[in-house]
């Protein structure tokens, strides 16, 4: 009986535990939000079983190591307040941890949803949509409107909702290429480029990654939605 009640209580240990990283660690919560986006990619792709293993197991190394880069920060900060550079060492060599489980599931995310995406984009790349440069900047320049009345609306609220206008513009850029011109390699290459802003841009101060993520998302809805729309019009 004693043994069931330990292991309940550390049970809800680790959940607390989990929790705590979730709710206060801004990585943790954006590792969260694509894993999430990853695993219905995958389900709205069909993935066989063991792409299925493999995406899974990626996101739980990536989780796992973030967890341990928590445990380890808090460690040293309880036992070195001061800056030491054994802890900074401690603390680089953790989020080393996590930088290198990051890039493996990226790899594996490529290698995996590739042939799935470039049927994708090639099928929308074949359509005979009449498209002229005018129409397309018109509909990137309503995607940074969009954005500007988002951040105006929602400013003012208790939870502000601030997408960013550059990853909005750069992630509605990239999706325009893959859409005109249906090859796999150009569009990785121009959401690479909008990927690469989106770091640059990134600040826990200013710009925090839920609103680059929100701004990116928003830019890359409105470009399909109104590329199909236009398509089917």
């Amino acid at each position: 009986m004693r043994d069931v009640k330990k292991f309940r209580r550390s049970f809800r240990y680790a959940y607390e535990g989990l929790k705590h990283s979730l709710s206060t660690q801004q990585n943790m919560q954006f590792h969260f939000f694509v894993a999430f986006i990853v695993l219905i990619l995958a389900l709205l792709f069909e993935l066989p079983k063991t792409e299925i293993l493999f995406v899974l197991l990626s996101v739980t190394l990536v989780i796992v190591c973030e967890l341990i880069n928590t445990a380890v920060e808090k460690a040293v900060d309880l036992a070195m307040p001061d800056r030491h550079p054994l802890a900074k060492i401690a603390k680089d060599v953790a989020a080393a941890a996590v930088l290198v489980s990051a890039v493996f599931a990226a790899i594996v995310g490529m290698v995996v949803f590739y042939e799935p995406i470039d049927r994708l984009i090639s099928r929308a790349g074949t359509g005979e949509t009449v498209l002229t440069p005018g129409l397309i900047w018109t509909l990137i320049s309503l995607v940074a409107l969009t954005i500007v009345v988002v951040q105006t609306r929602f400013s003012d609220r208790r939870i502000p909702l601030r997408p960013s206008l550059l990853t909005a513009v750069s992630f509605a850029i990239s999706t325009w290429i893959a859409l005109l011109t249906g090859k796999t390699l150009i569009a990785l290459l121009g959401y690479s480029l909008s990927i690469q802003l989106t770091f640059v841009l990134y600040d826990k101060r200013s710009r925090q990654l839920p609103a680059l993520a929100i701004g990116a998302i928003i830019g890359t809805i409105m470009t399909v939605l109104a590329y199909f729309m236009i398509r089917n019009f």
